[in-house]
């Protein structure tokens, strides 16, 4: 029909003729018909277009936010924790997202951002027409998802707070009209520098990280507004692919992205040329800075105050009823922690804890601590997945103990690092139950404020806190009897035989020493500077358990303490943490203070929620006297007893006052060190009993334990020089004078020789108050000289004038 048209208009070319023409043609019924239906597909085309979108405006798929809840847009933000020293020690999140203003975003990002994603941003109202109708051809009707390019940076942002859903062939009309509908009124509530601030705290980059912020902190260790040009182009860059793009896992492909981007802001003449020519010679130097949950400094510690906030969000809710979430709420979180301290504490629990593996591990060589069967082997193997996968696949206990028992490449954590590696699943568990593990704390006993806390060896593996961990205590606890003892009045000087006693009253209760050597008599101070278990024991008989469990529950213990006699000999179970607030005490001068681990939060905006006092209330739990006295034996510990490598292995000269402890079979190791300026103490054991040395030389935490406390201290004095002269004050004279005899006798002190020691006590107090006299009458001397040159010189002045 065409064709005879074409060629009826080629024979003649009268107007005539060809009006004739064009209405015989429209007038056929077959193009008539045609015509019919392509108008008819086209307007139900419209009307469905219309309809649907009129459905999806109305909410038919799902609601549109209204204006009021576009104005309050709220998404989950990281909380961040800090050091007291001002480092950020790492976050708290469900999404890894910090919130960032616009006048802290680099503006060189933000002409980054316009030039790539959306060049007219400045001139549309959230839509542009021009990109909508490439979309709504290629992307609807051709249905290519992938080409991209169509939505304006209003109508991302919708689909960064409003993720899309499945509505299956209708998903993409449906998302890109409710995008659509939610930019143009995102455009009616905010500024165009509030949705440019919007979309880049909102967009995602890979690796659980949402956020301009976070994204800079992440690859280049800075912040939105102090990154570089080319640095923040390769973050822009990375918005189309963030896979692909990733600068660590893609170097190369992530550059040439950066590339791009750099030219793109030079086209649109954010920067010239030159400049963008140059940047883009420039070598990609990441500067990769992962915390995360698990990794980073002072997971334990991190974990715990994450716990404590919680709990006091949950018991204080803040205006109108609002509790906090520390993950959720992106607070900002400050703490006692010095992140100098807190290093040094982990690096000194793993140089030590590295060799003392290895001597426990050859220690063990040819022997055996668990076997296949063992309770604690067979529970450790049900709480893993390889474990619970097989159980889900319907595999029987038999059949999974077999797969267990039954070589094949296994990759597992040793100090080394990660390991792969040939053996037995069930051999894997064996090692991994069979490591050593540490505690490790340190305050300042004058406030309560924590300053390091490793709660083990490696917080991704080993997810138990040995801080919080309950373990028997062992002579660590003696001080405290002695402390009893002191306050009850028994003479300090008063010798004690060294003999193993049978108390039948307690059950025939028989302690022995751990050297088993019995000889000799011992003072209170002998006795605890060496601590023998013979002559505590008799210092607990002497004050008698009802009132020694009456005194030493004062100290503010959160654990029972066992009403019996052996509680002198450290059979409580108590925490690393317990034992510092305990050992606080002395260090204060009868005084008690409770750890703090916090000092304020922080809302988003900045505003404080909780605040803690800088000076925490204090409890008297003795005397300042009885105080200096304990003190005064416990320095005698480090002096002269089990603490003696303090000085001669770690050349520690100041005052230092400490104790041991070694819990029976040398299963838990422990030395807790107090000076003026910090309490810190050290645990060092399996995480159950059968891990543990067979010699009392190498198990004693005289060799476990206190090696951690020497090595942080090392360092601690070399960063506070300052607090290597302070000095714990001494005892009154009268309490020193009554502390001055010999620790051990070989001979039982007869009366004759008593009466000698009276004498030359006496003699030495004499010697004191003359000392002390002649000390005063110096002063009044000088001070007499001093009013008489005053007296001259006026006179001399007078006499001149």
């Amino acid at each position: 029909m065409m064709e005879d048209f074409q060629h009826s208009t080629t024979d003649s070319t009268s107007p005539d003729t060809l009006k004739d023409k064009f209405q015989a043609f429209f007038e056929d019924p077959r193009v008539r018909k045609t015509g019919k239906i392509s108008l008819i597909v086209m307007g139900a085309g419209v009307a469905f277009v219309l309809l649907l979108f009129l459905l999806v405006y109305f909410g038919a798929f799902g609601e549109i936010p209204k204006a009021d809840k576009l104005a309050n847009i709220r998404h989950h933000n990281s909380s961040e924790i800090y050091s007291a020293d001002g480092k950020m020690l790492g976050k708290y999140y469900i999404e890894n997202r910090s919130n960032v203003a616009f006048e802290n975003i680099s503006p060189d990002l933000l002409h980054a951002l316009v030039a790539t994603e959306d060049a007219r941003f400045y001139e549309h109202a959230g839509i542009d027409t021009r990109s909508m109708f490439r979309v709504a051809f290629k992307s609807i009707l051709l249905g290519d998802k992938s080409s991209g390019g169509g939505s304006t940076i209003s109508q991302q942002l919708a689909k960064n707070l409003f993720p899309r859903e499945d509505f299956s062939i209708l998903s993409l009309p449906v998302a890109k009209f409710k995008e659509m509908i939610i930019a143009k009124r995102l455009e009616k509530n905010y500024s165009k520098d509030e949705i440019l601030a919007l979309y880049l705290n909102t967009v995602p980059f890979g690796e659980k990280v949402y956020g301009i912020d976070a994204a800079a902190q992440r690859f280049f260790n800075t912040n939105a507004k102090d990154i570089s040009i080319e640095d923040g182009a390769l973050l822009v860059g990375m918005l189309k692919a963030t896979t692909a793009y990733n600068p660590r896992r893609n170097p190369l492909r992530s550059t040439e992205r950066r590339n791009v981007v750099l030219e793109q802001m030079a086209r649109y003449e954010y920067l010239s040329e030159a400049v963008a020519d140059s940047l883009k010679e420039l070598p990609l130097e990441l500067d990769y800075n992962k915390v995360t949950l698990l990794e980073g400094p002072a997971p334990y510690f991190r974990q715990q105050v994450a716990e404590e906030l919680k709990a006091y969000f949950r018991d204080n809710p803040g205006p109108e009823g609002r509790k906090y979430n520390v993950y959720t709420d992106g607070l900002k979180i400050y703490t006692t922690i010095d992140s100098r301290l807190q290093r040094y504490a982990e690096e000194s629990i793993a140089s030590h804890l590295k060799e003392l593996q290895k001597t426990f591990d050859k220690h063990w060589k040819g022997r055996t601590i668990f076997r296949d069967e063992d309770p604690q082997i067979l529970k450790a193997m049900r709480q893993t997945d390889r474990y619970k996968y097989r159980k889900e696949a319907g595999m029987t206990e038999a059949q999974i103990l077999e797969h267990f028992q039954t070589p094949t490449n296994i990759k597992y954590w040793t100090w080394e690092g990660m390991v792969e590696k040939e053996i037995r699943p069930i051999d894997s568990i064996k090692l991994h139950q069979a490591y050593l593990h540490a505690g490790f704390m340190a305050m300042n006993p004058r406030n309560g404020y924590v300053k390091a806390w490793v709660g083990g060896i490696n917080f991704k593996e080993f997810k138990y806190d040995h801080v919080l961990s309950r373990r028997q205590v062992g002579s660590t606890f003696k001080p405290f009897v002695y402390t009893a003892a002191l306050a009850k009045g028994m003479d300090p000087c008063e010798y004690i035989e060294n003999q193993q006693v049978v108390y039948e009253d307690y059950e025939n209760w028989s302690p022995g020493n751990a050297d088993g050597k019995y000889e000799g008599y011992y003072s209170m101070q002998g006795g605890l500077t060496k601590s023998v278990n013979t002559v505590s024991a008799a210092v607990m008989n002497k004050v008698g358990v009802e009132d020694a469990h009456r005194f030493v529950n004062k100290f503010g213990f959160d654990s029972d303490i066992p009403k019996a006699p052996s509680m002198v000999l450290g059979t409580a179970e108590l925490s690393l943490r317990e034992m510092l607030s305990a050992y606080s005490v002395f260090a204060n001068r009868g005084l008690r203070t409770k750890p703090v681990l916090i000092k304020k939060v922080e809302d988003a905006q900045g505003n404080v929620i909780v605040e803690w006092p800088d000076k925490p209330e204090r409890e008297r739990v003795i005397d300042a006297n009885t105080a200096d006295m304990m003190n005064y034996m416990l320095r005698s510990v480090v002096n002269n007893g089990t603490g003696q490598r303090l000085r001669t292995r770690y050349g520690l000269t100041n005052q230092i006052g400490g104790k041991t402890g070694t819990t029976q079979d040398q299963t838990d190791g422990w030395f807790i060190g107090i000076t003026p300026t910090l309490v810190a103490g050290a645990w060092v054991g399996g995480e159950t009993r059968k891990v543990r040395f067979r010699s009392l030389s190498l198990g004693q935490g005289a060799n476990t334990a206190l090696p951690i406390y020497g090595k942080f201290m090392q360092r601690y004095y070399k960063l506070y020089t300052k607090h290597r002269n302070t000095r714990f004050q001494d005892p009154g004279a009268s309490s020193l004078n009554s502390m001055d005899c010999d620790m051990f006798r070989d001979q039982a002190p007869g009366e004759g020789l008593e009466e000698f020691f009276l004498i030359l006590k006496q003699r030495r107090m004499e010697r004191q108050i003359r000392n002390m006299e002649r000390k005063m009458q110096k002063k009044m001397d000088r001070e007499e000289r001093r009013r008489r040159r005053k007296k001259n010189s006026r006179f001399k002045r007078n006499y001149r004038d």
